[in-house]
């Protein structure tokens, strides 16, 4: 399989974690017979200091034209003076919307190795955490309208979340179909008790629901489902919904696996269309340089990209299961360093996985 891939490695420890994740891939390249172009598209603040904009558009376009997106992070004090509409974030989000991205999908799993650095009781953690956040990226209260006005002499303040159906069905089909290849459980998360998209929300994920019958579908008020993923996270299979409760919920679940270092996520659009890969931690700017970094959150993105934009399955998994045992063999970058384990850089970690998937 020969396939395209447009690098964005971004700034502060970005370029650092996506060298080591582009190397895993050349190890998977040269292991299963494929082979990988690949193509620079500047974004961030490097891009900034280059072009004098977050997302050149030639940078939009080699996205556009590639398989799939391999991002590093974004970001850093150094361009915090820039105008709101122009610091490296914006970037980001112009690209999600050029690329037509409307589905973020962040595993949320602990390793065996790191059942110690979950922040869970030990019985609670035993029971293993593997599940999937599938969050609407392009609409909702982020969207929406936002106003300040006067009112009987004081401001007033309204931000509008809407949702179309065709926003909650089409996400609510990737939510299925992933199921479908788990455990085939989907709880969608909303809040219809008050609101209102939440009432269409809940109705248009029940009709989704009809065209995968094999798949248990339930449903679960946001501030529950925030409760039940530290009381029981074995519970989840695939969680859906909206773009605001996602943001929360996502970064609760990446949280308890041990590590924000460790968690991957990509974000999809119609079928066809690349996707975008990336970890989702930020840019570190006070370790980039110093071989700090751990880079298994963008490896494992990598292992996204093979999955879900290349349909190559057995070859994500190599990668998630070379990552397991380093861990098991006791590897840890300092954010997941602990006591009887052997610490190694983000060089060391990215070599020892590389070799794993070479040795079969």
């Amino acid at each position: 399989m020969k396939k395209s891939i447009a690098v964005i490695r971004g700034d502060g420890i970005g370029p650092e974690i996506t060298g080591e994740a582009l190397a895993v891939l050349e190890a998977v390249a040269g292991k299963f017979g494929h082979e990988f172009a690949l193509q620079e598209a500047p974004m961030g603040g490097n891009a900034i200091d280059r072009f004098g904009v977050p997302l050149p558009e030639e940078s939009l376009r080699t996205c556009l034209a590639s398989d799939g997106v391999l991002l590093g992070a974004v970001g850093g004090p150094k361009w915090d003076a820039q105008p709101p509409e122009n610091r490296p974030e914006k970037g980001l989000l112009r690209l999600r919307s050029g690329m037509g991205v409307y589905a973020n999908i962040r595993p949320a799993r602990m390793f065996s190795a790191l059942t110690a650095a979950c922040p869970l009781r030990h019985e609670t953690a035993d029971k293993g955490i593997d599940f999937i956040v599938v969050r609407e990226l392009t609409g909702g209260v982020y969207f929406g309208e936002h106003r300040t006005e006067m009112r009987d002499g004081e401001r007033i303040a309204t931000d509008v979340m809407s949702y179309s159906e065709h926003e909650i069905r089409r996400l609510a089909h990737i939510a299925f179909r992933m199921a479908m290849g788990r455990r085939k459980k989907v709880t969608s998360v909303d809040k219809a008790n008050v609101l209102t998209s939440s009432r269409l929300w809940r109705e248009v994920v029940e009709a989704v629901a009809k065209d995968y019958p094999e798949a248990e579908l339930s449903h679960m008020y946001v501030d529950n489902a925030a409760m039940q993923i530290v009381r029981d996270p074995s519970q989840f299979d695939v969680i859906v919904t909206e773009n605001l409760f996602g943001d929360i919920l996502s970064d609760e679940a990446s949280q308890i696996t041990g590590s924000i270092g460790m968690i991957p996520s990509a974000s999809l659009g119609d079928p066809g269309h690349p996707g975008l890969y990336e970890p989702i931690h930020g840019s570190a700017p006070d370790i980039a340089g110093q071989d700090r970094a751990n880079p298994i959150g963008t490896i494992l993105a990598a292992a996204m990209m093979l999955r879900h934009s290349f349909g190559l399955e057995f070859e994500a998994k190599a990668v998630e299961d070379a990552v397991n045992s380093v861990l098991a063999e006791g590897g840890r970058t300092g954010d997941i360093m602990e006591e009887g384990k052997r610490p190694v850089g983000c060089r060391e970690m990215g070599r020892l996985i590389r070799e794993r998937i070479q040795a079969g």
